[in-house]
């Protein structure tokens, strides 16, 4: 696969769990990488790693600062835009600030982007934009109704940055990421993905809840998946490529009594008693979708994406992370 290589790039929300993987990658690539990020849901231990590194740059500010902005894309030939108030639970309790970060923020960073002259802008949209579309596997050009306010914004999105290339000629790509998962997920905190709060669960021993009787699926996707449709989205050279969105997942449903059944099994090779920890049942949560899979022929297409990782080589690699993390 050809990388982005010797790039001024900048990562919003760099400390974040997918901005901070990202950033990781372009570092490793040669690449000089600017992180813009106010710690609202981002770690300072993600980043700590990268201080060090001549070719890497933080500047602690908020998006929906017009002026930091235009700071962070000063001299940028990309940009990868993670930052956002992630969570549907999050939006229902919040919508004012879950749209002034996710709306406002993200036009700020259009402007921003367009006023330095940024190449190409590659954001990251949602597969909770699909809101009450019953159609599987999901399908870019068919979405439903929004079911939070959350979607709501993930959705404007799109239809910002589809008016801005228009209007300005700008070159944009949205990225719909389904359920990412992998290493520095942050498993504390009411809004953790599910995931990372299943796991630190059965390390502990307990007992972790599924909303609902488990029947529930999504379209797990790893980290790498998502690093790899980010770097393909910033190069491609294909003008058919630039202007729309794309679906960014591995395309295999797994419910969540699947996803239970393999955390156990593999977390059991480090504490056979795992096996037996038991499952609650709750209720079912507000503004979920029943099942969610997604088609990536759109991206195999016109990116070039290949996901090298199902749900078991993901979390495989995913729980190696966890257990020592929760064990140092």
């Amino acid at each position: 696969m050809t990388l982005l290589t010797h790039t001024n790039v900048l990562v919003t929300g760099g400390a974040g769990f997918i901005g901070s993987n990202l950033t990781e990658r372009l570092l490793e690539q040669g690449n000089q990488v600017t992180c813009l990020d106010n710690f609202a849901t981002g770690k300072r231990e993600n980043i700590a790693p990268f201080l060090s590194n001549s070719n890497f740059r933080l500047i602690e500010g908020d998006i929906r600062h017009l002026d930091t902005c235009r700071q962070a894309c000063l001299g940028q030939s990309v940009v990868l835009h993670q930052a956002a108030l992630g969570s549907v639970p999050r939006s229902i309790n919040d919508p004012i600030t879950s749209n002034d970060v996710n709306v406002g923020g993200f036009v700020n960073m259009l402007v921003a982007a367009r006023d330095n002259g940024v190449r190409r802008m590659v954001y990251a949209a949602s597969s909770s934009t699909y809101g009450d579309s019953k159609q599987l596997p999901k399908v870019e050009d068919n979405i439903g109704r929004p079911l939070s306010p959350y979607a709501v914004t993930k959705y404007v999105n799109e239809l910002y940055a589809d008016v801005f290339a228009r209007t300005y000629g700008m070159q944009l790509v949205g990225l719909r990421y389904f359920n990412v998962f992998g290493r520095r997920q942050d498993p504390d905190g009411a809004y953790a993905a599910v995931i990372p709060k299943f796991v630190k669960s059965l390390i502990a021993m307990q007992s972790p809840t599924i909303n609902g009787d488990g029947s529930f699926s999504r379209d797990f996707t790893y980290i790498d998946n998502v690093i790899q449709a980010n770097q393909l989205a910033a190069i491609t050279d294909n003008p058919q490529a630039v202007n729309t969105v794309y679906n960014v997942a591995f395309g295999e449903q797994t419910s969540l009594n699947e996803l239970i059944a393999i955390l156990k099994q593999l977390l059991s090779r480090y504490n056979p008693a795992i096996a037996n920890v038991a499952i609650h049942y709750g209720p079912e949560r507000q503004g979920d979708v029943p099942h969610s899979l997604a088609s990536i022929q759109k991206a195999q297409s016109l990116l070039g994406y290949a996901p090298q990782f199902n749900i078991q080589n993901g979390l495989s690699q995913a729980i190696d992370w966890y257990w020592h993390y929760f064990n140092q």
